[in-house]
């Protein structure tokens, strides 16, 4: 029967790298457990929502006994998250409950068996394998994660494509309005190979890469992805679907170039954002030689502008944008300038960084 005795941190660490993923209300009510398993002195912790699987092993747990059980992933977090950083914890099974035991306190939980959780069944078929830091790619989903769909009616927009050719790997996402591409240079040369990955994928990635130089596996199949960062391995299914050919929505050649201060351009829309319509979130950019106007107006009829200095001498242009858009593309850059290209104001505009042709955005204009 499943027993081990360790410190808080040690079941508490792993138990938060896999308990993103799950739903808190699913129809099979074991997807809302995690798996534990013992085994000599390695314990190993999964949870699935049935698209998405992660796994942790953790080593070190000395004594108790090996065994499997699967119970509530938010409430043993929660209760571990309550007790004091340095408490030493036990969890005993006995039948068809747990109990976790701290100083005083006792916890008395319901599990279900450990061999009616339902496991993905991973693809054994041709793999394509790269290898990157998890810096690099935690950098490539924060520069164009925020442009996923989220439930679209168009479901391969939900999602981001990640797509490997020759000695390069991009990323994409568009929800229609607004489009972020982003690439990273490969150490070798790779077939070309695209796929779709499902939006909570990228957001539970987003939260579990570390900002370091550790490696960070990607194993590629006809409908799998498995990365591998670690002591974390997480598969997920991808979404079966056509992506837009984004190629064609970046455009070639715009005549009008805005070179703007990031953080003066951010900080200026934040304060109009203030006074936009709460359902259109619209501002209306002014341009004219060496100078920046952002105007906002509202229902209440209050209104918002804010000028500022920009290197500009191309045509005299009077734009509208959904600053929410651009409020996120100027997040998640983290860049000293940005290079903004205009044709006119009925076609779409291109944010870039300076000197880097490994990020564009596309946004289009809107009404005002």
């Amino acid at each position: 029967m499943f027993n081990i005795q360790c410190k808080r941190d040690a079941l508490l660490t792993p138990l938060q790298s896999v308990s993103g993923i799950v739903e808190r209300r699913h129809t099979l009510p074991i997807l809302s457990n995690v798996l534990l398993e013992k085994s000599g002195m390695d314990l190993t912790l999964l949870a699935t929502d049935i698209e998405i699987q992660i796994t942790t092993t953790q080593t070190g747990y000395e004594g108790g006994a090996d065994g499997a059980l699967t119970v509530s992933a938010k409430k043993l977090l929660d209760i571990l998250r309550s007790l004091p950083e340095s408490s030493e914890i036990s969890l005993i099974q006995d039948e068809k409950r747990v109990q976790l035991k701290a100083g005083k306190s006792r916890f008395n939980l319901q599990t279900l068996p450990a061999q009616d959780f339902p496991l993905m069944v991973l693809n054994e078929g041709e793999t394509q394998s790269i290898q990157v830091t998890q810096q690099q790619f935690k950098q490539l989903i924060a520069k164009t994660q925020y442009a996923m769909a989220a439930q679209d009616v168009r479901y391969y927009l939900n999602g981001l494509l990640l797509m490997v050719e020759g000695n390069e790997l991009r990323a994409v996402s568009t929800d229609g309005h607004r489009l972020a591409f982003a690439s990273q240079t490969l150490e070798g040369e790779f077939p070309r190979m695209e796929m779709i990955v499902p939006r909570k994928t990228i957001l539970e990635l987003n939260r579990l890469l570390a900002d370091n130089t550790e490696p960070l596996m990607i194993d590629m199949t006809a409908n799998q992805l498995k990365f591998k960062f670690g002591n974390v391995n997480l598969v997920t299914k991808l979404i079966d679907g056509k992506f837009p050919d984004y190629q064609r929505v970046i455009p070639a050649s715009l005549k009008n170039e805005l070179l703007v201060n990031r953080t003066q351009l951010m900080q200026a829309m934040q304060r109009v954002a203030i006074l936009t319509n709460e359902k259109f979130r619209g501002v209306r950019l002014l341009l004219a030689d060496g100078s920046l106007k952002i105007v906002a107006a509202n229902a209440e009829q209050e209104e918002a502008q804010e000028e500022i200095e920009v290197n500009y001498a191309g045509d005299t242009l009077d734009v509208g944008f959904n600053v929410g858009y651009l409020l996120d593309v100027l997040n998640n850059i983290g860049t000293e300038e940005v290079l903004w290209s205009f044709n006119d104001a009925n076609s779409s505009s291109l944010i870039t960084i300076p000197g880097n042709q490994q990020f564009k955005y596309v946004v289009m204009p809107m009404r005002i």
